[in-house]
């Protein structure tokens, strides 16, 4: 098999002593990815391993790619991915893909954390009460999106405002302000959730600009879209491109305006 030197030092950093059965099945396949996804696109963007790594799995996650997460949980812990930060990830899934399909991956993550000899509960990471969650909810959201938060409480019809306090108090409260994560690394697990899950193009815009907001400037954010690739296809690729470039076109937000 003619895979690259790199590729092959990469994969053995993520996957030590792991050998697939693709590799006898299917040779030719695993060739053309493994080229293609740990060494041609590593060669574009500025994304250290660890970051790349967190951000696939999130993207597995929306995927809702069960049997390689499991996989690539354990090749992020061996890339420095801490037991919280693997665990955080997938609890912020919850706000975006639902316990229906986390539930799944939230089992395989304490699976893969107990074969590590990692206890659990984990320590725990909530900064929020039954009492603050509303509040400090609401101060995460404007952190993240300013004045757009007043005018979607505005905007949102009288039968609609419990959505509205929802997503202050839960997806923001609830999980936002929880330790292990910041705010950037929350927005780019949150962006590639959602370009990975599909269907989803407003909240894909709405959180390109949460990024820029946050401090994950255009180039970053193409470097992410990059990253995903291989692992969701060219049409979500190609997609969250489109909503980057109608949010922050190419010399804007990057630093060479």
């Amino acid at each position: 098999m003619a895979i690259s030197n790199r590729a092959q030092r990469l994969h053995e950093e993520l996957f030590p002593d792991h050998r697939s059965t693709l590799e006898q099945t299917d040779p030719e396949l695993i060739e053309l990815f493994d080229n293609f996804a740990f060494d041609e696109v590593i060669e574009h963007g500025q994304l250290d391993l660890k970051t790349r790594t967190m951000l696939v799995l999130a993207s597995l996650i929306g995927s809702n790619a069960v049997a390689e997460f499991e996989v690539m949980a354990g090749g992020a812990l061996n890339v420095g991915v801490t037991p919280i930060e693997l665990k955080e990830i997938v609890y912020q899934a919850v706000a975006y893909v639902g316990m229906g399909r986390a539930f799944e991956l939230l089992d395989v993550t304490n699976g893969v954390l107990a074969e590590r000899g990692v206890a659990l509960p984990l320590p725990g990471q909530s900064t929020t009460t039954r009492e603050t969650r509303f509040e400090k909810g609401l101060e995460a959201q404007k952190a993240i999106f300013g004045s757009a938060i007043d005018r979607m409480y505005e905007q949102a019809p009288t039968d609609e405002q419990h959505i509205q306090r929802f997503l202050s108090a839960n997806c923001f409260g609830d999980f936002y302000t929880r330790g292990g994560l910041d705010l950037q690394q929350r927005e780019l697990v949150t962006l590639s959730i959602l370009i990975a899950l599909g269907g989803a193009e407003p909240q894909i815009k709405g959180h390109i600009q949460g990024n820029l907001n946050v401090g994950n400037d255009r180039a970053r954010l193409v470097g992410v879209i990059t990253a995903l690739l291989p692992w969701v296809g060219y049409p979500r690729t190609l997609t969250a491109l489109k909503c980057l470039d109608e949010v922050v076109p190419h010399g804007k937000g990057d630093g060479h305006e």
